[in-house]
């Protein structure tokens, strides 16, 4: 029975050491301070400084850094590349995603084989499924290579910019089907059968059935998804570029992530890259928040 004045199916934990609260969150905080806080300061301060290579001098130029940026063309071509990459890669990921998790209950045989073999890629690291899809890829040993040209079709990532902005999407998508994989199977589990039975029994078909029907109802998870997606395509994927186009050929590949790599840790442009990493949390939040503004009013928590 609670107490009185307390909310039923609670408790109230007492600590007889004030203590210890703190002592069991310090671990974590320590690491946030580390290896967050302290991080995101610096690059904040290092944004508005010109640095040489070897940290000798320090010139405080306001926003010198950004308007440098912003008026580069280069930099423009490496936003509208990370935009485009990062929807393409959104919508793949979620529709075969989509379709992968409603075929699971049609699978009879061999389901729980058919599950560890979609959710295989997420126990891969980023840099092997980019050196993978690489291989597969490859314009003169990839075997995939051989099928394309065998219908064809010209491939040469290594010299075309849209066949490697291709390949990386590709590879990119690949990587998080699984993660989108999961969360669309527990909602669809948690879709009611006989809804779905219903329309069956109306005559609906197994795509009307998806779009009529489930997908409405797991529209929450889709729009979490989303915006999982949204932050996976502007901060997860370095290695996969790294790994299959390094940004080539000629900045088709050249997001913002890497971008910042190639600018602060080969080129020794502290400041330049210090400041396209605040850009690049910024333009993050912006594409957040027009999702929650213009994506949400559309998804219904009530079903």
């Amino acid at each position: 029975m609670a107490s009185a004045g307390g909310t039923a199916g609670l408790k109230r934990a007492h600590y007889r050491n004030s203590r210890l609260p703190l002592l069991l969150l310090l671990p974590q905080l320590l690491v946030l301070l580390l290896f967050f806080f302290i991080p995101a300061v610096r690059a904040l301060v290092q944004a508005f400084v010109i640095t040489d290579p070897f940290g000798t001098s320090v010139q405080f130029v306001w926003l010198d850094n950004f308007r440098a940026l912003l008026a580069s063309p280069e930099y423009r071509s490496s936003v509208w590349v990370t935009v485009w990459f990062t929807l393409a890669q959104n919508l793949l990921t979620l529709s075969v995603a989509g379709v992968l998790a409603f075929a699971t209950d049609r699978v009879i045989r061999g389901r729980g084989l058919y599950r560890s073999i979609v959710l295989l890629p997420y126990a891969i690291a980023p840099v092997i499924a980019g050196i993978l899809w690489a291989f597969l890829f490859n314009a003169h040993v990839g075997p995939l290579t051989y099928v394309l040209k065998a219908l064809g079709l010209a491939w040469d990532p290594a010299r075309n910019g849209f066949d490697a902005f291709v390949l990386v999407t590709v590879a990119a998508a690949w990587k998080h089907i699984c993660y989108d994989y999961i969360f669309l199977v527990a909602a669809l589990l948690a879709v009611p059968a006989s809804l779905l039975e219903a329309a069956a029994v109306d005559g609906a078909g197994p795509g009307l059935r998806f779009f009529r029907i489930a997908l409405p109802m797991i529209g929450p998870t889709v729009f979490f998804l989303l915006v999982m997606n949204f932050v996976y395509g502007f901060f997860e994927t370095f290695a996969i570029v790294d790994a299959v186009t390094k940004g080539g050929p000629g900045g088709a590949t050249m997001i913002l992530v890497y971008k910042v790599y190639q600018d602060g840790f080969v080129h020794i442009d502290l400041g330049s890259s210090a400041a396209q990493s605040v850009l690049l949390m910024i333009f993050a939040v912006i594409l957040t928040m027009l999702q929650f503004r213009y994506v949400e009013r559309n998804v219904n928590y009530d079903v």
